[in-house]
């Protein structure tokens, strides 16, 4: 029968008994890891958030004792009151390993079933398994590690950006839809029949009134929601580190950002990240890396050598040239051997992934070069190719010929591929920068329009103001990502507080001056009676927790995640409501699809 707490108080977590303990009377709480039976002695691991602790209990001393502690099994949360002393056999692997408390009193506090998981790391069960009892998988020592690292990256947030001036200021959760990027969580609302609020996919419109308000510094913690369909670092519910500041321009922005990655990384990791971060615009980005969040920590550069094969006989290159294409190289500086042919092939069959039709190749050799094309070059083509690359012997040289869109997708990808193979990311290097000068737009082929790149609010570069009539394709953004080891961190920009530049914008992307105003008309009022210049930026706090935990995936870093089709293993949500709670929302019932 369960036991209760009358008259006992926790004294101590288990894992922060310390030799100043040594000698005196303490109390633990928590869940049995393990028991060991020994003859007259039962050795019990007990477990909390900070740790296991062994507790002795010895028949010699209380045979009662030590027969109620033979009740005990793996998950009962039990109580013990005893003395802390050092133990005989010191375990140097284990943070408690120099102490135990020999038991005078126990209390059985609550019963266990035996768990379907186990309740400890590196153990082999299936992510779904582990969703769906979350609440077991949440015990597991490294998960409650991840999810206080979690805690203390949001209070060291709070403190940083209280110091800096920021306010921290909730935005609503049921909005006004705005279309655009992702699908909008939809919310019927039962008064007024037919309408729907909205889950907000960020707080942009909301932060940027805050600023024509005169808050001057806003910062939240803010849930977000995007229905989009998923992947390992994106979830339906994320939460952002959400800031924006007046009277700032994009170097403001910037610093702000910074000392708060130093701060972040200095206080929760003890790493002492280096300010200020190498900074790259998106075109050199692209042209180096293939990418706008590269990983650089190592090479693997691409190289264009569009103008030494242009005229080539190897119709793959000259093809696409013709076309307005480019070819593009990357050097695996010492890889030649390390690949054979059939891993070749399978490296190939990545670019395709990404669009290319296929890769060629040069493997570099002492006096010669194996090739899947060379014979289509002159000397001077294939001497002019690797002077370019600076290519040595032992080195494998792959290329791919496309659309300049294709051939960054799948180099930039194809770099990461041959780095992860041969173990080059390391994840003890913190190697952040900022991406900045992204296209304001990009062409949509499918509606036949220029689209805004980040957002509709975000200002150009005031130099290529000029370039909106001529050559939209050519402006640039005050745009910025921050990138931590090739994945992107946060994203911002400045905003356009002109209201002619505004309603320019808006006719470039298609939208009238009704349809501006029936979408973000709350917005364009506010702008009306005063707007200081404003940007800001949001971290996504579960990717920088996922990264600085060293997890592959933010399910690991978010207490209740999500899987794959949005749905909760553990609450099986989402779920079927009564007819009465769809009339009052007059929502018609349908009849559920079978689920395979």
């Amino acid at each position: 029968m369960a036991e209760n707490l009358a008259g006992l108080n926790r004294t101590h977590m288990c894992g922060e008994v310390t030799d100043k303990d040594v000698g005196c009377e303490v109390v633990v709480m928590g869940w049995v890891q393990k028991r060991r039976e020994l003859g007259k002695l039962i050795f019990v691991d007990l477990r909390d958030r900070t740790g296991l602790l062994q507790v002795v209990f010895k028949s010699e001393l209380d045979s009662e004792l030590h027969s109620k502690a033979l009740q005990i099994r793996n998950e009962y949360v039990i109580a013990v009151r005893g003395v802390l002393q050092i133990r005989e056999d010191i375990n140097p692997n284990l943070k408690t390993g120099r102490w135990e408390v020999i038991a005078s009193e126990l209390r059985i506090l609550s019963e266990a079933e035996t768990p379907p998981i186990h309740i400890e790391d590196d153990v082999d069960t299936s992510e779904a398994t582990r969703l769906k009892y979350r609440f077991l998988d949440l015990r597991r020592p490294t998960m409650q590690k991840n999810l206080m690292l979690r805690h203390k990256v949001a209070k060291i947030a709070r403190d940083y950006f209280d110091e800096k001036g920021f306010l921290e200021i909730e935005t609503p959760v049921l909005i006004k839809s705005t279309p655009e990027g992702a699908r909008d969580y939809l919310v019927p609302s039962r008064v007024f029949h037919g309408r729907f609020f909205a889950l907000p996919q960020s707080p942009q419109l909301f932060k940027q009134i805050l600023m024509v308000s005169g808050f001057d510094r806003y910062f939240q913690i803010a849930k977000c929601f995007r229905d989009e369909d998923l992947r390992a670092d994106r979830q339906p519910e994320f939460t952002q580190i959400d800031l924006e500041m007046s009277f700032v321009d994009v170097p403001d922005v910037l610093t702000v950002c910074e000392g708060f990655i130093k701060r972040v990384f200095g206080e929760a990791l003890g790493i002492d990240v280096k300010i200020p971060f190498q900074r790259m615009t998106y075109a050199e980005a692209m042209e180096r890396f293939g990418s706008d969040k590269p990983d650089t920590r190592f090479g693997f550069e691409l190289v264009d050598v569009t103008e030494i094969v242009k005229d080539s006989g190897f119709k793959v290159f000259s093809g696409a040239i013709e076309k307005g294409g480019s070819v593009r190289a990357i050097n695996a500086k010492g890889c030649g051997a390390k690949f054979s042919r059939k891993e070749i092939d399978a490296l190939t069959e990545v670019t395709k992934t990404y669009g290319a039709k296929g890769m060629a190749w040069i493997v570099v050799e002492e006096r010669n070069l194996r090739s899947s094309f060379t014979k289509f070059l002159s000397e001077d083509e294939i001497q002019g190719i690797l002077n370019k690359v600076q290519a040595e012997p032992g080195d494998l040289i792959c290329f791919v010929a496309d659309s300049n869109d294709i051939v960054f997708e799948a180099l930039g990808h194809l770099r990461l591929e041959i780095a992860e193979k041969l173990n080059l990311r390391d994840e003890n290097k913190t190697n952040f920068l900022w991406v900045t000068e992204f296209p304001l737009f990009e062409y949509d082929d499918e509606e036949k329009r220029w689209v805004a790149k980040h957002h509709p609010f975000t200002a150009p570069m005031d130099e290529d103001i000029s370039l909106l009539d001529s050559e939209p394709g050519k402006v640039r953004a005050k745009a910025y990502d921050i990138v931590l080891n090739g994945v992107e961190l946060g994203g911002g920009s400045i905003r356009i507080h002109n209201q002619e530049l505004q309603k320019k914008i808006f006719k470039l992307i298609g939208l009238s001056e009704q349809e501006a105003q029936e979408r973000f008309g709350f917005l364009l009022e506010a702008f009306r009676y005063g707007t200081p210049p404003h940007g800001g930026l949001a971290f996504g706090l579960d990717r920088m927790v996922m990264l600085m935990a060293k997890c592959d995936s933010i399910r690991d870093v978010i207490a209740f995640p999500k899987v794959q089709n949005s749905s909760c293993l553990m609450t099986g949500a989402p779920d079927f409501v009564d007819e009465e709670q769809l009339k009052e929302l007059h929502i018609q019932p349908v009849e559920a699809e079978n689920e395979k």
